[in-house]
């Protein structure tokens, strides 16, 4: 049988589905013994209460009979039923033909068609007052009103079990439900840490809880560990490998300007592309792992990165802000200014100009760079955010590529951030838009 509809329906939350486990036995226990209560109690004790007040009643209709006429039926039933504590009136005709009795009744539905299956001239039972039973009759003496307490009849106590019940399971619930917060409460701090450190933070954390929970925990722990250690060792290799590398290049910049520029200037330029290839080898290498996570002001900050990039020749314009565009972000701003300054360096490098926005949403931010260049075929653009990735035909390199880090870099970053690097087509310039969403 498939159950999968019925997952809409279930809390999303572990805390919700536990409480919905706790609760839901619970409720259907309550369930079960009110059912079985109220047909045992309700159905069971009124019968044999009817039963007895029948009886009593077959003397008071004995009363009635002996009576010389209706007027002495009063004294009557008191002289020869008076310690029943039956009050016997007569009454004029019409008699009511209608059943009264209040919506919560559940004893006056079971008694109502008993008291008229053994007396054939009852014509209707008023149980609108809790406290009396009033029937109307037709006897050989006429139309009678007979009264008596309810109690004599129904019990006086069925609401007891009722409250009880609802009491103490409330009462019990709230107990489980502290108790059931004190368990999930490792497990909350767990994925607080584990966001936290797909974000790029690194939150303290301690594991705690059940045994299952503390494997899990260490588990984590240990694997933030090991991903660290394997983070910086890439970064102390990269950046030795790079700082070797500059001292040989140096020599070679001294040893070419001893000879003529003609000479020179085509093993200088290939000097200049190495220099370029091991900076990028190093920024690379270092990714998002610079700084501490800080709250930034997104608008400010991205205004700061293309005013930089203004003055240093590039055509590229901030457009003003789409939704709030106020409030902060944790961002590390060495590595997303180095994200951002990417975009817009491969914006104008295969583009005339390069527009930048900034979108500041309750839930996301995202900074869009857009050029008029040639753009990435869709079912490229994943290759495209891969290290070292070239694709030549559509990003011209030779207006001044780099190694294929560029994009790789602002998804390290991106990632690293909590979020993503996104890239489509620009529908304002034509060209390349490329997006860097991360969750608030």
């Amino acid at each position: 049988m498939n159950f999968a509809w019925l997952k809409r329906y279930v809390p999303r939350g572990i805390y919700g589905r536990a409480a919905l486990i706790l609760l839901l036995p619970i409720l259907l226990l309550q369930l079960v013994v009110i059912l079985v209560f109220a047909h045992r109690h309700f159905e069971g004790v009124t019968d044999q209460m009817t039963d007895v007040v029948l009886r009593e009643l077959e003397l008071v209709m004995l009363a009635v009979d002996a009576a010389p006429d209706a007027e002495t039926v009063p004294e009557a039933v008191e002289e020869r039923a008076g310690p029943l504590d039956f009050i016997v009136t007569p009454v004029n005709r019409p008699l009511p033909q209608d059943d009264s009795m209040l919506w919560y009744d559940y004893s006056g539905r079971v008694l109502t068609p008993r008291l008229k299956a053994a007396m054939p001239g009852l014509q209707s039972v008023d149980l609108s007052d809790d406290d009396f039973v009033v029937l109307y009759l037709e006897s050989s003496k006429g139309p009678l009103r007979i009264q008596f307490e309810r109690r004599r009849i129904s019990a006086s106590n069925p609401h007891q079990l009722f409250v009880y019940t609802l009491f103490f399971g409330v009462l019990l619930s709230f107990v489980a439900s502290i108790y059931l917060r004190n368990q999930l409460r490792p497990i909350k701090r767990l994925a607080r840490a584990a966001e936290a450190f797909g974000r790029g933070r690194h939150e303290p954390y301690t594991p705690a809880g059940a045994v299952e929970v503390r494997a899990a925990g260490n588990a984590f722990v240990d694997m933030r560990a090991r991903i660290e250690r394997q983070i910086e060792q890439r970064t102390l290799m990269l950046s030795g490998v790079s700082h070797d590398l500059r001292t040989p290049l140096t020599r070679m910049r001294l040893g070419l300007s001893m000879i003529d520029d003609e000479d020179a200037a085509p093993l200088l330029a290939d000097v200049d592309d190495m220099q370029r290839m091991l900076d990028e080898f190093l920024n690379f290498a270092k990714g998002a792992a610079e700084g501490e996570p800080e709250r930034v002001a997104p608008l400010d900050f991205v205004t700061e990165i293309v005013e930089d990039a203004q003055r240093a020749g590039r055509a590229v314009v901030l457009l003003p802000p789409e939704g709030e565009g106020e409030g902060t972000v944790k961002l590390r701003r060495v590595a997303m200014r180095r994200a951002v300054d990417n975009l817009i360096s491969n914006a104008v490098r295969y583009g005339a100009r390069a527009e930048v926005s900034v979108m500041l949403s309750d839930r996301t931010l995202r900074i869009r760079v857009e050029d008029d260049g040639p753009g990435i075929p869709e079912n490229r653009r994943e290759e495209a955010t891969r290290p070292f990735s070239r694709l030549d035909p559509s990003r011209n390199q030779d207006k001044g590529g780099g190694v294929g880090l560029g994009l790789a870099i602002a998804t390290d970053i991106a990632r690293a951030h909590g979020g993503v690097l996104r890239l489509g087509e620009s529908t304002r310039l034509g060209g390349l838009r490329a997006d860097i969403v991360i969750a608030r």
